[in-house]
């Protein structure tokens, strides 16, 4: 007896008819038709902002508290997660457990397909046994169907966990499974299936846009500056003298002096000159402050106002 497969029916694998015959065209063409669907993502993107801002919410409530962010993904969707992943601690300066990536199929996957760990919702749950209740579970997939990821979320929302499904897929079946679904329309892609290309952009999107409205809340930036970066090596520094430069007016060898004197503590070297405190004083003012910037200047008498200050920015 032959084993019944099933159907997937998710926008992400109807044709696409403005593409029937795109193997017939040039180089050109193929671009073309390609460019003109990848400039549809950001509007459908921009639709589901509202729910992609509760799951901001959420992480911002959580991570205050403790928790830390998992994302949980197969195949193109799981690889993207664990970019936005790993990108995070570099850039932020946070934990680099803060944002943890579950593929299916583990690190091997990450190279080269596991087709068969997608579909183990069992394999989702074991993985997802690390996710505590103060934590926040989020579901990676393009189809919106796959079982790796639902057996993941599952178990999360069975600890207490705060869980949301990211999906190209509006009508997807695990939405019922979660708090919040952050469902992208975007269509039938230009080779039916290949949820790499619009998917994976829409993705890409959210993804970068979820972690960095979540850090940024939670105050790993001052303005629009990467503070969270350690001066590690010889480039980072440069990059961060130049930022302390643009942030205080300073002049770059006194910005060079003050880093130099912290540390390479891009964050305690900004709050000393702002608020015009030694360096010990900048390492309390931020431990107080939760590592928040304008937190610390606050509590030093120094209003937000900064050479470079946002009329309408908000303390995080």
């Amino acid at each position: 007896m032959t084993e019944s497969v099933p159907v997937m029916h998710a926008p992400t694998e109807e044709r696409n008819h403005d593409t029937h015959d795109i193997d017939l065209l040039p180089s050109l063409g193929i671009l073309q038709h390609i460019n003109t669907a990848d400039a549809t993502v950001p509007n459908a993107v921009a639709l589901v902002l509202p729910q992609l801002a509760r799951v901001v919410d959420a992480a911002v409530e959580r991570v205050r508290h403790g928790g830390r962010v998992h994302y949980f993904g197969a195949g193109t969707s799981g690889r993207l997660a664990a970019l936005d992943a790993a990108e995070v601690p570099p850039t932020f300066g946070v934990p680099p457990d803060l944002f943890v990536a579950h593929h299916a199929g583990g690190p091997r996957a990450l190279s080269q397909s596991v087709k068969e760990a997608e579909d183990d919702d069992r394999l989702g749950a074991s993985d997802a046994a690390c996710v505590h209740a103060q934590d926040v579970a989020i579901g990676v997939t393009a189809s919106g169907t796959t079982r790796y990821v639902g057996g993941a979320l599952r178990e999360c929302r069975r600890v207490g966990a705060v869980t949301a499904l990211i999906s190209a897929n509006p009508g997807s079946p695990l939405a019922h499974q979660v708090d919040v679904h952050v469902g992208v329309d975007t269509g039938a892609e230009v080779i039916a299936g290949s949820t790499r290309m619009k998917a994976g952009t829409a993705q890409k999107l959210l993804l970068n846009a979820f972690s960095t409205a979540t850090l940024v809340r939670l105050g790993c930036t001052f303005s629009n500056l990467m503070v969270g970066v350690d001066a590690g090596n010889a480039k980072l520094r440069g990059r961060m003298v130049g930022l302390l430069a643009q942030a205080t007016g300073y002049t770059e060898d006194t910005c060079a002096e003050t880093l130099a004197e912290t540390g390479g503590n891009t964050r305690v070297a900004l709050v000393s000159m702002l608020a015009g405190v030694p360096v010990e004083s900048a390492v309390i003012a931020l431990r107080d402050a939760g590592g928040s910037v304008r937190g610390a200047l606050e509590s030093l008498g120094t209003g937000p106002t900064t050479p470079t200050h946002v009329p309408d920015a908000t303390y995080p």
